[in-house]
């Protein structure tokens, strides 16, 4: 499988999962024109409470288990569920509390990256 393909299964995967407990305001980043990138796509998304956030990457860490056998190679803030991360080397979720989405500003950090339209 190619890389391009992978990364858009992947991709798609990690959406179907936000997607399967109504995490809101999805947002896939394109780095790859970018210098100094840590990847080659964000994807940022938010949820409710630190109950939902953390509902968010379980579902995404097994829905990426079951369609791709693959699981990510970090994940970080899982303590207080208020900025989870999930590092799929090319694909890095950031799944954020509403307040400290809007704290961060991860899309406007990377405000030269395409802002992909999830549908």
């Amino acid at each position: 499988m190619s890389g391009r393909n992978k990364s858009k299964k992947l991709i798609n995967a990690i959406i179907e999962g936000i997607d399967n407990v109504k995490g809101s305001e999805i947002c896939l980043l394109d780095l790859r024109k970018l210098e100094n990138r840590v990847c080659d796509y964000f994807i940022i998304c938010d949820g409710n409470s630190n109950t939902q956030v953390s509902a968010i990457v379980s579902s995404v860490t097994k829905k990426v288990s079951k369609e791709l056998k693959d699981k990510p190679w970090g994940v970080e803030g899982t303590e207080n569920a208020e900025w989870i991360l999930l590092d799929y080397v090319d694909v890095v979720v950031h799944v954020f509390q509403k307040t400290k989405r809007e704290f961060y500003d991860l899309e406007g950090l990377w405000g030269d990256a395409q802002n992909i339209e999830i549908k």
